[in-house]
């Protein structure tokens, strides 16, 4: 069985560690180009190939599908199966009939709830309290493919989207590796989506970071939850960017002035909170601009004027 694996960040790295370790014989791995970052702009390997280096597969690394190049290299490898988890890419429809088992996509949510970009993140947005992984077979839409196969995880209070696509990540290579074997056996029959059920979610981008105040507490909550680690919450004191690492909802109802810091009864999970559109937003971690990431104790400590300020 020829499988070509394609995929980019760490969400895609534990299905591709448990193709390595199976039977079926990995022949290409597909993966984003590689990135600069930093102030250096220092070359950036994605997780995937660093993974495929480690194990001497071959690495390929495409600006684009879509034209007549590319599609005769994967052509080349004569690929049974294709496996996506994350690629970054949408694979047209000369790709996706290439394989004779088609191509199988590991999908971070239920779906057809949260298709596209941010079903982590989103999930958390909402309040869900269950998420989970789907295997569908792609087709030429945005994740609107046939089912092959899903499995439920809970979104505990602590989860933010770093733990949480962690754990899917884990979760769905043991589902992928679970729904193979029955699939190339032909024992699983693909059903449709229901499309009257479908949601998308949208590009996150650094913006949606800044905090607002008129929102409610348990709404911060989780966008301060959703948004870490990229792109962070963020608010401003004094001129200078305050980084919000880790909150907790408090009281519920009308608390005074929106965006004024306020010190909390003792004993109590945080010594200062905000007070927001509805309740009071506790800060348990927060970071100034130029400053290393502190307690909000120990940044009270040293900032005294904290208390009783505005944050915009």
């Amino acid at each position: 069985m020829r499988v070509v694996f394609m995929g980019t960040p760490d969400f895609a790295v534990p299905s591709l560690e448990a193709l390595i370790r199976s039977s079926y014989r990995v022949v290409a791995v597909y993966t984003q180009p590689d990135s600069k970052a930093g102030r250096g702009q220092q070359v950036v390997l994605p997780p995937i190939k660093q993974l495929a280096l480690s194990h001497g597969l071959e690495i390929v690394q495409p600006d684009s599908l879509k034209d007549s190049n590319a599609i005769e290299r994967l052509a080349s490898y004569a690929p049974d199966l294709l496996v996506v988890a994350a690629f970054g890419q949408i694979l047209p429809p000369e790709i996706l009939a290439l394989p004779k088992f088609g191509c199988l996509n590991v999908h971070p949510s239920l779906l057809p709830k949260y298709r596209g970009a941010s079903p982590v993140a989103t999930a958390i947005l909402q309040g869900e309290e269950v998420t989970g992984v789907t295997i569908m077979l792609l087709d030429a839409g945005m994740d609107t493919g046939p089912i092959i196969n899903q499995k439920e995880m809970p979104i505990s209070a602590e989860d933010t989207t770093g733990s949480l696509t962690a754990k899917l990540a884990q979760t769905g290579a043991q589902l992928l590796m679970e729904t193979l074997p029955l699939w190339l056996d032909e024992q699983i029959k693909p059903r449709a989506q229901e499309e009257s059920q479908a949601s998308y979610t949208k590009v996150i981008t650094k913006n949606d970071g800044q905090i607002d105040w008129q929102l409610a507490a348990l709404d911060l909550w989780r966008q301060v939850r959703a948004f870490d680690p990229w792109p962070g919450c963020y608010t401003w004191w004094r001129g200078k960017r305050l980084k919000i690492g880790k909150v907790v909802p408090l009281s519920e109802g009308k608390t005074g002035e929106l965006g004024k810091v306020v010190t909390l009864p003792q004993p109590g999970p945080a010594v200062v909170g905000v007070a927001t559109g509805d309740g009071v937003l506790g800060l348990i971690r927060v970071q100034l601009e130029g400053k290393r990431e502190m307690s909000a104790e120990e940044f009270v400590r040293g900032q005294r004027d904290f208390i009783g300020s505005s944050l915009l």
